[in-house]
């Protein structure tokens, strides 16, 4: 049944948030995709990268641990071919 995948590209906030040390993303895709989230610091530099790889249509979740990272506000980034959303976190220590 087609009428159960997403419609769109997905990217919903992390949760919870703020997090200690881990969190869950959870993002849809309208159709099978290379999909790749990453994670950012404040000032751009990415430090972590959650998924990389090639993901069926559908609701998925990934698991981010964030226990090598410090406390403030980090960006994450889900990128395929032809989409980049991004969305806001906050690592509380």
């Amino acid at each position: 049944p087609t009428q159960d995948l997403p419609a769109f590209v997905t990217l919903h906030q992390n949760y919870p948030n703020p997090f200690n040390p881990t969190t869950q993303i959870r993002f849809e895709l309208a159709q099978a995709s290379d999909i790749r989230i990453d994670v950012f610091n404040a000032i751009g530099q990415r430090v972590a990268t959650v998924v990389n790889g090639a993901f069926q249509a559908g609701v998925h979740t990934a698991s981010f641990d964030a226990s090598h990272l410090t406390s403030g506000v980090y960006l994450y980034r889900l990128q395929s071919r032809d989409i980049a959303l991004t969305r806001k976190m906050l690592l509380v220590k």
